[in-house]
């Protein structure tokens, strides 16, 4: 399988390819990009450079994510580059259209840490002192392509984001990644007794926020099952699952694969909860029949928030309970020794990265993992 890069990469190319011309006046034709994260260059091709004026510039990549099955192969990603005279800071950075806003964070554009520190030291270096650019990002398709994106679902809207925390793009179903996941694994298992497991970006980038140690993270994609048989094979003795409410509550429901074309239980799942805690035949119609698991959690919300109950912790913390022995059991009927080393916990969050709910073992685990 062939690698490709990361999404803020290209637009990283755009914006120096941008650059050049306002400093050169001449068009570039590949882009060499220091990825920081990992420590090397990738070269980019330029596909066009055109200046707009004296002191603005608009460059053009096209994405390359590799043989991934990712949605913006070939999307066109634009960098506008100009000069900003005055005071502030030396390489502003700013979404233009088909660049997604966080709902959640006054509409800011959803350009997350690393492509703003991709962005940020790759340009600063071609700066002198005293010079200061705006940057633009753009994705032409990017509100057309967020539409088959589960973006919404934490709260970006209008396009893509630019996410990641590497600049090599990664697959998240093929059974390759599986083996470069179990490999990473291993690797990190060798070092702690206490591991992270994140479905995907936002929980990684959640995770660092809240002050979990970064070198502790295990990217799973959908491969859960899979990779909680090997930390336990591998003596892993304790791990968290952090990830959101409506990817991680699958588990419950075991259904240890949590990509949507091979299995969805979500509305069971919630339910079943529902039903269990003593919600009315009403609501827990309500709840099955809601699109998402999100808006099921909205209207629990506003159950509590009507009448004063406390649905959403009596349902979720009992949704966390059943994820931790369902993992439990999934990982001891999987053991050659029929009995699971690693004990898990779990912490679900919501689309806004608030976190709903920790299990009584994540609490117990969180401390040794910061």
């Amino acid at each position: 399988m062939t690698s490709g890069y990361t999404l803020p990469v290209f637009a990283c190319a755009s914006a120096v390819a941008a650059l050049h011309w306002l400093r050169h006046r001449q068009p570039l034709q590949v882009a060499s990009i220091d990825l920081i994260t990992p420590a090397q260059t990738a070269d980019i091709p330029v596909e066009q450079v055109a200046g707009l004026s004296e002191n603005m510039a608009l460059a053009i990549t096209r994405s390359d994510p590799g043989d991934n099955l990712d949605l913006t192969k070939n999307t066109p990603v634009w960098a506008l580059v100009s000069w900003s005279p005055g005071a502030g800071e030396q390489v502003t950075i700013q979404g233009g259209e088909g660049i997604g806003k966080q709902l959640n964070a006054d509409n800011q554009a959803a350009i997350y840490g690393y492509a703003r520190r991709l962005l940020q030291e790759n340009l600063s270096r071609l700066l002198a002192p005293a010079e200061k650019i705006t940057v633009t990002i753009i994705l032409p398709e990017g509100r057309s392509l967020a539409v088959r994106t589960s973006n919404a679902a934490f709260g970006v809207v209008e396009g893509l984001s630019l996410l990641g925390t590497t600049g090599i793009s990664q697959p998240l179903s093929t059974p390759e990644q599986l083996e470069t996941f179990r490999t990473q694994l291993q690797q990190q298992a060798s070092s702690f007794n206490s591991l992270v497991f994140c479905i995907g970006e936002n929980g990684l980038d959640l995770a660092r926020k809240i002050g979990i140690n970064p070198e502790k993270l295990v990217k799973t994609a959908n491969w859960l099952g899979p990779m909680l048989v090997e930390a336990d094979r591998l003596g892993v003795k304790e791990i968290l699952l952090f990830g959101y409410h409506g990817k991680l509550m699958k588990l419950a429901g075991g259904i240890f694969h949590t990509h949507h074309h091979l299995a969805d239980g979500r509305r069971e799942i919630l339910a079943a909860h529902c039903a269990l805690a003593g919600l009315s035949q009403e609501d827990i119609e309500i709840v099955f029949h809601s699109p998402t698991a999100e808006a099921a959690l909205k209207h629990l919300r506003t159950l509590d928030s009507a009448t004063g109950s406390d649905w959403v912790n009596q349902v979720y913390n009992a949704i966390a309970e059943t994820i931790d022995a369902r993992c439990q059991e999934y990982m001891q009927s999987h053991s050659s020794t029929g009995q699971a080393m690693t004990v898990c916990g779990s912490i679900l969050f919501d689309r806004d990265r608030k976190i709903i709910v920790k299990s009584k073992t994540a609490c117990n685990l969180i401390g040794n993992l910061c």
